[in-house]
């Protein structure tokens, strides 16, 4: 087994198709194929089931694929760092759910300490990365948050994974609609109110065992619903179709995209518990404990 195939695999699983995966790949179909089904041999167990339509993960390649991720993860951290041309240059990398003060934290640090010469990262992504990335260290630290409808499942994910997770805030629940909505003047509204609008929730589809959601409500039966994972477009389509995401509250001016929106508190109550998490025993970097301290500039509990 080598770093090759597993990057094969994982390039295979994305396409579900070997043909596709061989073309982004730049090598022949055959010399892909073979070189899955070597390391299949090696391992004693079949990745993909395989048919005239194309080929899907078994239960067994599943599993697989997730250590194959984290190990992949792992050597392009190392390539990164040691072999690249940027070697020499100072690094930090941050993963956070969609929260504007994360991203404010972040540049913030960059402000304070000045490096001369450097490689930084923000990482805005889904529930299960930012875990992921931390617990991999790819991320020094992560932003997170739960409400009382996955509590239970996040702080037992934090405890296989290893992190030590650090509370800034609890927010109420509100509902975001464009600012022409009909009802953009109401301070407060049920969410049965909003029924026959669209709502646009961050889509955290993954290959992982748990649905992971990092907006409230969650247990929900949304009559009609729109998965999105790009901010500008659910802005559109909100704006368009006059529907409705589910939020905490903090809208920043500051951010040109979420300008047209307004908040309506939210009468059932589903709050959000947000903070960041590290991975334990870990040390921090310089610019990790400098974005600590800025994240504690927000911490209200």
């Amino acid at each position: 087994m080598n770093i090759t195939q597993l990057k094969y695999v994982l390039e295979a699983a994305a396409s579900n198709s070997m043909r596709e995966a061989s073309a982004k790949l730049y090598v022949t179909q055959p010399a892909l194929s073979a070189s899955i089904r070597e390391l299949e041999d090696e391992l004693g167990i079949l990745i993909f089931e395989r048919t005239n339509k194309g080929i899907s993960l078994t239960d067994e390649g599943r599993e697989f694929l997730a250590y194959a991720k984290k190990a992949v993860g792992q050597y392009g951290i190392l390539e990164d760092r040691y072999l690249s041309r940027d070697s020499g240059k100072e690094r930090f990398s941050v993963s956070t759910q969609h929260y504007n003060f994360a991203i404010k934290a972040f540049t913030e640090v960059l402000k304070i300490k000045k490096p001369d010469k450097y490689v930084f990262s923000i990482h805005e992504t889904k529930t299960k990365e930012v875990l992921d990335d931390v617990a991999s260290l790819k991320s020094e630290v992560g932003i997170i948050s739960f409400s009382g409808s996955n509590e239970a499942l996040i702080k037992k994910l934090f405890r296989d994974y290893q992190l030590e997770f650090v509370p800034l805030m609890r927010r109420e629940t509100f509902v975001y609609v464009w600012k022409d909505h009909k009802f953009a003047g109401r301070e407060e509204i049920s969410i049965e109110e909003m029924r026959d609008y669209p709502c646009v929730s961050f889509d955290q589809s993954n290959e992982g065992k748990y649905y992971l959601t990092e907006e409230a409500m969650a247990d929900y039966a949304f009559d009609k619903m729109i998965k999105s994972d790009d901010r500008a477009t659910t802005m559109e389509i909100i704006a368009e179709l006059g529907g409705y995401s589910v939020g905490c509250g903090m809208l920043s001016k500051e951010d040109s995209v979420l300008q047209g929106l307004v908040s309506i508190k939210m009468i059932e109550e589903d709050p959000l518990t947000i903070g960041y998490i590290t991975r334990k025993g870990s040390s921090l970097s310089q610019y990790g404990s400098e974005y600590i301290r800025e994240l504690m500039k927000y911490k209200e509990i």
